[in-house]
């Protein structure tokens, strides 16, 4: 098999990722995935995907993770290894897209307007 690619994106969190053929072995960053992301309620975010499909062990990937929080980095690499899953089997979609793996959050963080000191909150009124 050879390297598939493939791009996530949550918030300001942008995942690249490489899958290959291995062991299971995940690095983010250059680092090993418990290192990068200490709490194990991310690191079972990152490989939701991987144990819906029972693949755990099937792939070593490769994730360069750049911008936002932890929790947005965490969903970007999920989005994007399902996405690198179907390019390497087509029939896993109906699967990954039953547990919302392919959807994209498209939710983000509204600007703040001129003359208010949020993108809703309004200053206090005072009527004297």
């Amino acid at each position: 098999m050879e390297l598939i690619n493939a791009i996530g994106r949550r918030k300001a969190a942008v995942a690249r990722v490489y899958v290959s053929a291995g062991s299971g072995k995940i690095t983010i960053n250059k680092r090993d995935i418990a290192v990068y992301f200490p709490s194990s309620i991310l690191q079972y975010i990152v490989r939701q995907p991987l144990s819906t499909l029972d693949a755990v062990e099937k792939y070593d990937i490769k994730i360069n993770l750049k911008g936002g929080g932890f929790k947005g980095q965490s969903e970007a690499a999920r989005l994007a290894i399902a996405r690198a899953l179907v390019k390497i089997n087509e029939e896993d979609k109906p699967a990954l897209r039953a547990e919302g793996f392919l959807t994209r959050d498209s939710r983000v963080v509204e600007r703040k307007k001129p003359g208010r000191p949020k993108a809703r909150k309004r200053f206090q009124f005072s009527k004297r």
